[in-house]
């Protein structure tokens, strides 16, 4: 009889059965699917195994119980191995659905994916991005302790644990996220590095040979190294060590083999991406005493062991609501505000204080405009923290007296903080440095911990270090406000590496990702209350470096409008309109003045603001119609931006005036006047589609009035 269907096991046997049940269960699932990731299942099943039984705090039947702690799976293509964990240990994730690992309509996809599986945190797959959603997870758990724990009440106490792989730690996002951690002293960010040695594609000796240990030490990690992936002592003293560690994170190299106990595959990268085969996977459970049949087999032991997490869990929930109800006692608005954002409520009045914006034919930046509506939210919303890379005063974002997030323990922390209010976890500035590629992605682990209203800044052409957790953030509708100033070739001396153009319509190409670009100051506060009251997708707030008028709303429609994505500014005096001006942005006030000069050669105009493609489409197709009559066929777009997408609002009659190449360095004005951003081009082009003879299909009317010559 094999030790599986032992009568009794000593906890060293039980160790092993359950480890093996882990183990086969990846193997199996991956097996039937003919498509999957067993090795890291393999290898790293110890580490998990003693991590999820002996220290993880988490309640399977209440995935969401919210002082849990937070479990990260990195290396996302080994999700067979988060998959049975989670089956085992009793959340609602049934053996049919490990049966249909990455089949249609299943809640085992082929990278865990939050919202689709049960007690799966955030979606990881590309690789670093759960390495760096976890110092966001850490970095909300810091704050939330700080802003609502009280001497005596400990009601925000959880760790963020991490599993990566050698990928990830190759990825530069990585060490974005790492620099940062160390520095921040998150000491309750502990990272099991499974160290085997192995890519998809061959050894790490041929790429990857730095001394890792050391250099996250040079981060300010606390780091150890456990030489056999199979001793569970080992790895046991070193969570413990882990989680003593206060002032430091903590990397954990454990030294794994991919693909343990396959004869033939172990320690090789054909273990990696590829199922083992009928024939391996029948000797692999030879060699480790594995019945042949059935498959994904599961002891009762091993599966009676595994679901004491349920009564644990359930305990510790239990012991945390009592907590809760005497700190509720204690500190009964405090509760309230903590329940409140722990729900994703929003206080009564959060936006009161938005200021409204006279007229003014100079106006203002929309991002200055920004900087004084983000601080008024601010005031009366306390989940809403975030920062920017290393552009504060360019992008308007510090929250004036509201301290910096730093480490209260930093020998500098009695220095004022860049905003006012003094160093601290409590501080609502997060400073990400240069490491746009990081920022965003910890402000995706701030939004799934719950609690936070995350926001960073930058300018729109580093979107494009962003757009890996942007994309992920919008996969997982979370709703993490992406603040992107410095929007056009109106950026000037700064040159073409700095003057976005295609970034706009990439952005829009992004599925459920709400991109929203106002034209002045008040569109600008209407932004943001759609941004805050946007909970289940992200938001672009693209705004201006240079000053745009205010507009006169007494004249004009109010900026209200923008929910709807489009709206009529001004119309036509006498009959329908015989051409519609359509912008965003900067350009707005353009068509503005462009509308006012045609209407003096009797030509009828409408013009239309448009500040999200998104919400207007969402719009009724009754709604949409009355904004671009079908009638009207002479229309024109004006965003100095690509003119990509724009056909499918101007149609057949119109045109589109727009930047489809490079910029160059000259101050802004220049630059839009080059460009041909200029009311008379934009008259001229309007006059011609309102001529009779209309201008071919998809017309492009972007040609500048002049070609600035290069070097």
């Amino acid at each position: 009889m094999s030790s599986v269907n032992a009568s009794s096991l000593d906890p060293a046997q039980l160790d092993k059965l359950c480890i093996n049940t882990i183990r086969f269960l990846s193997v199996d699932a991956v097996e039937k699917a003919n498509s999957g990731h067993p090795g890291l299942p393999m290898g790293a099943a110890p580490m998990a195994y003693v991590l999820w039984t002996r220290f993880l705090r988490h309640n399977p039947a209440h995935p969401h119980w919210f002082n849990r702690d937070r479990f990260v799976l990195s290396a996302g293509h080994g999700s067979m191995l988060l998959y049975s964990l989670l089956h085992l240990t009793g959340y609602d994730l049934p053996l049919a659905q490990i049966k249909q690992f990455r089949q249609w309509d299943s809640k085992t996809p082929g990278h865990p994916e939050r919202g689709t599986t049960p007690g799966v945190e955030t979606t990881t797959g590309p690789l670093g991005q759960g390495f760096a959603n976890s110092v966001g997870l850490a970095i909300a758990e810091h704050y939330l302790a700080a802003q609502y724990n009280r001497p005596g009440h400990q009601i925000v106490d959880h760790h963020t644990y991490v599993l990566v792989g050698d990928g990830d730690l190759m990825e530069g996002v990585s060490s974005e996220a790492a620099s940062l951690a160390g520095h921040l002293k998150l000491g309750k960010l502990t990272c099991l590095y499974d160290d085997n040695h192995i890519t998809l594609s061959a050894s790490t000796h041929i790429t990857f040979t730095e001394d890792r240990a050391r250099r996250f030490e040079a981060y300010g990690w606390h780091t150890q190294t456990v030489e056999n992936g199979n001793d569970l002592a080992a790895i046991d003293r070193a969570l413990c060590a882990a989680q003593a560690e206060q002032e430091r994170p903590s990397l954990i190299l454990v030294r794994t083999h991919i693909g343990y106990g396959s004869p033939h595959k172990e320690d090789t990268f054909e273990a990696h991406g590829s199922p083992l085969g009928e024939k391996e996977v029948k000797l692999t459970k030879q060699a480790l005493g594995w019945p042949l049949d059935p498959p994904f087999y599961i002891p009762d032991k091993a599966l009676t062991h595994l679901r004491l997490a349920l009564r644990k869990g359930q305990q510790a929930e239990a012991a945390w609501d009592v907590r809760f109800s005497r700190y509720s006692k204690a500190f009964p608005g405090l509760a309230k505000e903590f329940q409140k954002g722990m729900a994703g409520e929003l206080p009564k009045g959060w936006d009161a204080d938005i200021p409204v914006f006279p007229t003014d034919p100079k106006g203002m930046a929309t991002r200055a405009a920004s900087g004084k509506v983000l601080n008024s939210i601010s005031q009366k919303l306390p989940s809403l923290i975030g920062g920017s890379a290393d552009l504060d005063p360019s992008t308007k974002t510090a929250l004036e007296a509201m301290g910096d997030f730093e480490s209260p323990g930093d020998e500098a922390g009695n220095l004022q903080g860049s905003a006012g209010g003094g160093w601290s976890f409590a501080g609502r500035n997060l400073h990400f440095g240069v490491r746009e590629h990081a920022m965003g992605s910890i402000a995706n682990g701030l939004a799934v911990h719950g609690g936070i209203i995350p926001f960073t800044a930058t300018f729109l052409i580093f979107s494009d270090y962003m757009r890996p957790p942007i994309r992920l953030a919008a996969l997982m509708e979370q709703g993490v406000v992406f603040v992107f100033t410095h929007d056009s070739i109106a950026v000037g001396e700064d040159g073409s590496t700095h003057q976005p153009i295609e970034q706009l319509a990439s952005l829009r190409a992004i599925p459920n990702l709400l991109v929203l670009r106002p034209c002045d100051a008040n569109e600008t506060a209407a932004a943001w209350r759609v941004a805050i009251q946007t909970r289940n997708r992200p938001v672009a707030l693209i705004l201006t470096r240079q000053d745009v008028p205010t507009l006169d709303r007494a004249q004009f429609a109010a900026a209200d409008g923008l929910r709807r994505g489009a709206y009529v500014l001004g119309d036509a005096r006498h009959g329908k309109p015989d051409i519609i001006l359509i912008a965003t942005g900067s350009e707005v006030s353009l068509i503005v003045a462009a509308g006012q000069k045609l209407a003096e050669e009797e030509i009828n105009v409408r013009t239309v603001s448009m500040p999200s493609w998104e919400l207007f489409d969402a719009q009724p197709r009754s709604y949409r119609d009355s904004v671009f009559p079908p009638s009207v066929r002479a229309r024109l777009a004006v965003e100095a931006g690509a003119t990509q997408g724009w056909w499918k609002y101007v149609g057949d009659g119109g045109g589109v005036m727009g930047v489809d190449r490079f910029g160059a360095s000259a101050p802004g004005k220049i630059m839009m006047r080059e460009y041909g951003f200029t009311v008379e081009n934009v008259c001229e082009h309007a006059l011609k589609l309102t001529a009779p003879k209309r201008p071919s299909r998809h017309q492009k009317t972007v040609e500048p009035l002049a070609h600035p010559k290069k070097k």
